[in-house]
């Protein structure tokens, strides 16, 4: 029965989609490539404020977007914890590791891979493998998500 299939999969598809989508009209746009952290980091260090309009209307759209749509289609369960330390560590962790890798899944992975970009291909293996291993350190190992 179609009614009893988990919909966990089904909210990823949709989002995923959405941040491909996302991709698409800002590369038609701007012509630039979509990458969340780039766009951020730019506002917060000041070497995007040229294009700052811009950015603004980005992050306001990513903001409001759920906003407007959760009257549509409900809360989701996001799984997410309600450890705040926890969430914090790891907001903290995730900035971090997107200036390091000069990038983020938005710019790497959905951006850079459909460009074929070896850049963007190695630094989603990478993200990826170390995703896996926070996972298994920090729930399976540590207990604490």
């Amino acid at each position: 029965m179609l009614s009893s299939i988990p919909t966990d999969w089904i909210w990823g598809l949709i989002g995923g989609m959405l941040i491909g989508l996302g991709g698409a009209v800002y590369l038609l746009a701007n012509g630039r490539i979509m990458g969340a952290s780039g766009i951020i980091g730019g506002l917060v260090d000041r070497s995007g404020w040229s294009t700052g309009a811009e950015r603004l209307v980005f992050l306001a759209g990513v903001f409001a977007l759920p906003i407007l749509l959760t009257p549509l289609v409900g809360a989701v369960d996001t799984h997410v914890t309600d450890n705040w330390p926890v969430i914090i560590a790891a907001g903290l962790l995730v900035g971090i590791g997107t200036r390091l890798a000069n990038g983020c899944t938005s710019g790497h992975g959905v951006c850079g891979i459909s460009r074929l970009s070896l850049r963007g291909m190695v630094a989603t293996v990478f993200y990826i493998m170390a995703g896996g291993l926070t996972v298994i350190v920090f729930r399976h190992i540590l207990g604490v998500i």
